[in-house]
């Protein structure tokens, strides 16, 4: 899963950054709102961290500029501001979610979870398909007698993404921007060979990635 951070504090961005790749997400930053409005509308992100105090458009008219166009990308608004009243402002705006700082990384990453889940209509963190089970809190695949499948970061990835999607299509480029932030070389075709050996792994717990020529893949429902 990709998420964008927009954050004008260098110190902050990078903590950021450090801790949500640590926890396995694609992280790209942004320093203003305007960097991140002309970001979003070349490349694809699963959620977006925002602070409200940035240079110039602040993180509030970001938001509301989001949800006027009709982008409903999840939002979790971290601020040091925390008063009812700047809660309120934020959740009015647009965002999904209020956090305030200092905060905990598993706080945060827990709250991601939680909008990530809320987003693709998932009701806990444990992702079942047939016989396979996808722990997104412990980051562990198992089947039948929780026979634990050994996926590759990319690989882990990429299934996440899919069944959150199922029986959805998802396009080979939303799948490649989701496991590729912009300082990772990542080609079209690396994605069909990570997907080559996934299907490979799945084969024990019965489940098949259906290519949809010409769009992407599928994970048909179970």
């Amino acid at each position: 899963m990709r998420v964008l951070i927009v954050e004008d504090d260098d110190l902050v961005a990078k903590g950021l950054k450090q801790g949500l790749q640590q926890l396995q997400y694609t992280v790209d930053l942004a320093r203003s709102a305007e960097e991140a409005s002309i970001i979003m509308n070349s490349e694809m992100f699963d959620i977006a961290v925002v602070d409200i105090g940035l240079p110039k458009a602040s993180g509030l008219s970001f938001v509301a500029q989001l949800r006027a166009m009709g982008n409903t990308l999840p939002v979790l608004m971290l601020t040091a501001r925390g008063t009812m009243e700047d809660t309120v402002l934020g959740l009015d705006a647009g965002a999904d979610d209020y956090m305030t700082k200092p905060f905990r990384l598993p706080e945060l990453g827990a709250r991601i979870r939680a909008l990530l889940r809320r987003s693709h209509d998932k009701a806990d963190a444990c992702i079942r398909h047939g016989e396979l089970k996808l722990d997104t809190l412990t980051r562990t695949a198992t089947y039948k007698e929780n026979i634990q499948l050994d996926l590759t970061k990319r690989e882990w990835g990429l299934l996440e993404i899919l069944l959150m999607a199922s029986p959805s299509v998802v396009s080979k480029d939303r799948l490649l921007q989701s496991v590729a932030g912009w300082d990772k070389d990542i080609t079209p075709n690396a994605i069909e060979v990570h997907i080559s050996r996934l299907r490979s792994k799945l084969a024990h717990a019965a489940v098949s990635i259906r290519t949809i020529r010409g769009i992407g893949y599928r994970v048909d429902a179970p």
